[in-house]
């Protein structure tokens, strides 16, 4: 078991240099890794033109980039002087953007490229520098062109004798370490203040259920703008001696599979919307192709067959030597579950948010249970608030020294997210005699029935998406009704359509009459399935996809009646 002298992102980066100098620690997929110590020597050149910059204990440095090897050691740059890095997702708004570097009062941004391209600069008076990400290169706004095709290079591990003589601050345990602002599935950004004993103790708690080791390979494709991707995707490697290889575009199918072929990783972390998409876009179609397989899945022992030999195929399709498929940032749609679950694909889920660093439960793939999402980490207390006698469900609340210090500059939002020295999560579940935490639902989402049952809106929804020609859904109570809003899969309706011979006029008009057939359907299938007092009144189409969040949650504020 690893230990460090403190729990600081620096002694991470310290004991890994000496422990695995020759290792590699980061690469894209094609190109050459840079070894810890090549990686550690980046690092301090980047530390040392931060400190001439004029940055210090404290000052808030902002990154906002596509995942690289540069992103990574512009953070350990940043945090191991006692900096505090503002991760910025890519995918904000320009206005977005520009309001959190604004908030966060960052003097420094590390700027892709692409994103600088597009930044108001004039809105941006109080930073003092921009440092191109692609190259690590500070930027003369006078002689800079905004070219987003710009490639990354890593900079020469060469000593930099500029920088060298500086005596660079050294962070403490309870100093900042970062502030990250939430993706807002509730409404605006949030700055969550992480630590680095928040951040350090997660990553050790985390080891002390799942084992990584020097000759780990792991597949970033979450954004490390997200805590979840950040700390057990690239801290957790980066004290283990494990290797992280990102990619150079969008990870879509095209991209993915001749990655995974490449690197044969032997972890990856995704989110459900990822696998629930490989699932029903390639591996159910396969499973049911046939009327005799069709028939075949209706039975457990041969569905259980059917999944096993579907498992085998993704497991080399993704490399062949997968140990370890972490699944979290969402609830897992039931069916996909399954087929993970009988198919004996290594697979485990796991329940965090940003202000807890993130991770509080998760489990080994040995130890997964059902429609679970893992039992509290070591190190780290659960209960419930006010559980309910006959279903045990209550309130989530976390305490330990992964908990964040609070929301920056927001004194009663944090006050308010407290009680009595424990964290509201927020949400809903169970914990069962083995310690097994089942996520419920959030406790904002849950609608009352008129006779005061509790309905949980998500176990709705994955009914709903499971239907063939669904893509995603959001269900909710307006004027005292049960409502689904149903994006559909257009390119399976397309499909459908493609097999009637008809004119144009006539296709439309098909069109029309089927999206109406599939939502009275939807309300059929729904409504047969659940109780009473938790049936379907109306489902409407929602034409445009919903909007998300960086782990592809749906923000639910914008579609409430």
């Amino acid at each position: 078991m690893i230990s460090f002298k403190k729990l600081t992102i620096r002694d991470i980066l310290f004991r890994s240099r000496m422990a695995y100098a020759e290792r590699p620690a980061l690469a894209f997929v094609d190109s050459k890794p840079v070894t810890y110590a090549n990686m550690a020597i980046i690092v301090r050149n980047i530390s040392g033109m931060l400190y001439t910059l004029g940055i210090r204990k404290g000052d808030r440095v902002a990154l906002i980039g596509e995942n690289s090897p540069n992103w990574g050691m512009a953070y350990l740059a940043a945090t191991t002087i006692g900096a505090v890095v503002v991760p910025i997702l890519p995918d904000f708004s320009d206005t977005e953007l520009e309001n959190i570097i604004r908030h966060s009062e960052a003097r420094v941004v590390f700027v892709s490229a692409k994103i600088y391209s597009h930044l108001k600069i004039d809105n941006l008076k109080g930073v003092e520098a921009f440092i191109l990400l692609n190259s690590l290169v500070p930027i003369d706004e006078e002689t800079f062109t905004a070219d987003t095709t710009i490639p990354y290079s890593i900079p020469d591990p060469i000593v930099n004798v500029d920088y060298c003589d500086c005596e660079l601050p050294r962070p403490s345990e309870d100093d900042l370490a970062a502030i990250i602002y939430t993706s807002g599935t509730t409404g605006r950004p949030k700055g969550v203040m992480l630590t680095h004993r928040n951040l350090v103790s997660n990553v050790l708690s985390t080891l002390m259920v799942q084992e990584v080791t020097e000759h780990d390979r792991l597949l970033s494709i979450l954004p490390l703008s997200h805590t979840y991707e950040c700390t057990i995707g690239f801290l957790i490697p980066m004290a283990t001696g494990a290797s992280v290889y990102y990619l150079d575009k969008p990870p879509v199918a095209q991209t993915l599979i001749p990655a995974m072929q490449k690197v044969r990783p032997t972890m990856v972390l995704t989110v459900p919307l990822i696998i629930e998409k490989i699932f029903r876009g390639s591996i159910k179609p396969q499973l049911t192709s046939t009327a005799l397989r069709q028939r075949l899945y209706q039975f457990s022992l041969s569905r259980r067959l059917l999944h096993r030999v579907a498992a085998r195929k993704l497991h080399s399709t993704f490399g062949g030597e997968l140990r370890f498929f972490g699944i979290g940032g969402a609830k897992l749609s039931r069916e996909v579950e399954l087929f993970l679950h009988e198919g004996r694909f290594p697979y485990s889920i796991g329940y965090g948010m940003t202000e807890t660093s993130p991770l509080l439960t998760g489990s080994t793939p040995a130890q997964v249970r059902f429609r679970t999402a893992g039992y509290c980490l070591p190190g780290q207390e659960l209960r419930l608030l006010n559980p309910n006698p006959e279903t045990g469900e209550g309130e989530i609340l976390a305490r330990g020294s992964n908990v964040m210090v609070g929301y920056y500059k927001e004194p009663e939002l944090t006050q308010a997210i407290f009680y009595e020295g424990w964290l509201r999560t927020g949400d809903l579940g169970v914990i069962d005699d083995k310690g097994y935490l089942t996520i419920k639902g959030r406790s904002k989402n849950l609608i009352l029935s008129s006779s005061g049952e509790n309905i949980y809106p998500e176990e709705i929804e994955d009914i709903i998406n499971n239907h063939e020609y669904v893509a995603d859904s959001v269900v909710y109570e307006s004027g005292g009704k049960l409502m689904a809003r149903v994006h559909l899969n257009r390119e399976a309706v397309a499909q459908y359509l493609a097999g009637i011979k008809s004119s144009a006029a006539d296709l439309s008009k098909n069109a029309e009459e089927l999206t109406r057939r599939i939502l009275d359907d939807i309300k059929v299938m729904v409504n047969s399935k659940v109780a009473r007092f938790a049936r379907l009144s109306v489902v409407h189409e929602q034409f445009e996809p919903f909007e998300k969040s960086a782990t592809q949650k749906i923000k639910r504020f914008m579609y409430q009646d």
